[in-house]
């Protein structure tokens, strides 16, 4: 079985996702169809970049997935175009890394979605030139083309050229200092918790036991543990986790029900807003004033 997912700005308001869809079990038999997020900000492919970022390994090698958002091509025309940096052209590309295949207009999401790895093999579909009926319903009309291509067995050679550089979103990456870490929510699921850009690894290179304060909303808020689930706190308290995909949350234990409401309704966070770390090792400035003389 074929699995193919999807990733789209589109909604399920509308019938784009049911038109995606039926264009794959058209064309394509004893296929697997899994939808990752179809609710991504219209236009935010690093917000897609993050959606694959967290799941893309816990699919078994030759999945093909589509990524559909801002997926309308960008074509220079002219010399002038070619000149100006708004007008960079965006061609639907295909990414094959760690054996498994990424369809997407190159708006910045190969880039989000790759960061600091390395690795990979990257195309261009150039020939969409010559296709302007491709232009509208582009996630329909180009990339599943694409991607039926791949899942056909044809060669990427014969439909792409072989490209080195893409473009890349804008990442919010934290700052790390001699004794603390600068972060920021970059994403708030649907239990409205709080998934911030600080990792465990960056986390972990202050030391074992090193006390530390979490601030959040403008230090309103703050928590002094690391808790390894949700339950590990009461209900409806405020607990910090590292999340499958290693990263640090914010959350509520249950705190998306009736009852209480989400960390982001609560807190009065928002997506992009800072969250802090504080670290007290030996000899730092605050456990220096600590001491009793």
């Amino acid at each position: 079985m074929q699995i193919i997912t999807l990733t789209t700005d589109a909604g399920l308001k509308d019938y784009y996702v049911a038109s995606l869809k039926a264009s794959l079990y058209s064309v394509l038999k004893n296929i697997i169809l899994v939808d990752i997020s179809h609710d991504i900000r219209p236009f935010d492919s690093s917000e897609a970049a993050f959606q694959l970022r967290s799941c893309y390994k816990d699919f078994p090698k030759g999945t093909v997935h589509i990524i559909g958002v801002d997926s309308e091509p960008k074509l220079v025309n002219s010399a002038n175009e070619a000149s100006s940096q708004n007008s960079e052209p965006s061609y639907p590309s295909i990414l094959f890394f760690e054996e498994q295949y990424f369809v997407a207009t190159d708006n910045g999401f190969f880039g989000a979605f790759l960061g600091e790895k390395k690795g990979g093999a990257f195309y261009r579909y150039k020939n969409i030139e010559a296709h302007p009926e491709m232009l509208k319903f582009p996630t329909k009309n180009c990339l599943i083309p694409l991607a039926v291509k791949i899942i056909q067995g044809e060669k990427l050679d014969d439909f792409c050229v072989a490209g080195e550089n893409f473009k890349i979103s804008l990442l919010q990456n934290p700052i790390i200092e001699s004794f603390s870490i600068q972060g920021n929510v970059i994403h708030i699921d649907s239990y409205g918790n709080l998934i911030s850009n600080i990792s465990k690894e960056d986390f972990d290179r202050f030391g074992e036991n090193v006390p530390f304060t979490i601030y959040y909303h403008n230090k309103t808020y703050h928590l002094d543990k690391i808790s390894p689930t949700y339950n590990s706190v009461v209900l409806g308290d405020k607990v910090a986790i590292f999340n499958n995909a290693g990263l640090l949350e914010i959350a509520i234990n249950q705190g998306a029900n009736r009852s209480f409401g989400g960390a982001d309704k609560l807190f009065g966070v928002r997506k992009g807003d800072v969250i802090r770390v504080n670290f007290e090792p030996a000899g730092s400035h605050r456990t220096l004033n600590t001491l009793q003389f």
